[in-house]
């Protein structure tokens, strides 16, 4: 049987997830960009080492099928945010690149949810501890 105090944190972990989830989609959408396009941008910058970053990997990366990650790469395309190069040893698949554009706003966009991670950091190590989370995240301002 699981105590009181384990349910209390769960569900506290999980407003504060929630609470860090709609901050990001303010903070992008406050940046001109919808929510799954930050979140394809991010994916592009810090894609694996050992893998370029492509469509399928951005579908991976995003948890969405093939042929949606391939029309959000075009729509980004459409926007000046990614540049789509064939891959040299398989034509077939198209390696995504950042335009100086799309690099600008992730980086302005990392800063926010860097400060916003550290705020949350604290608030879920009370969680963590068995104490309710007290603090409130500070609101977006928009």
């Amino acid at each position: 049987m699981l105590s009181r105090t384990q349910y209390v944190s769960i569900a506290a972990f999980r407003h504060q997830l929630r609470r860090f989830l709609s901050f990001s989609e303010a903070a992008a959408n406050a940046a001109g960009l919808p929510a799954q396009q930050h979140q394809a941008l991010l994916a592009i910058a810090g894609h694996p080492d050992d893998a370029p970053p492509t469509v399928g990997l951005l579908a991976d990366q995003l948890l969405i099928a093939p042929h949606t990650a391939a029309e959000l790469v075009t729509r980004m395309a459409e926007a000046d945010l990614v540049i789509k190069t064939p891959l040299p040893t398989d034509r077939r698949r198209l390696q995504l690149t950042l335009t100086l554009k799309a690099a600008e706003l992730l980086a302005q966009l990392t800063r926010e949810h860097l400060t916003e991670l550290e705020n949350l950091r604290t608030l879920l190590e009370q969680v963590a501890n068995g104490a309710p989370a007290k603090a409130q995240l500070p609101k977006l301002n928009t």
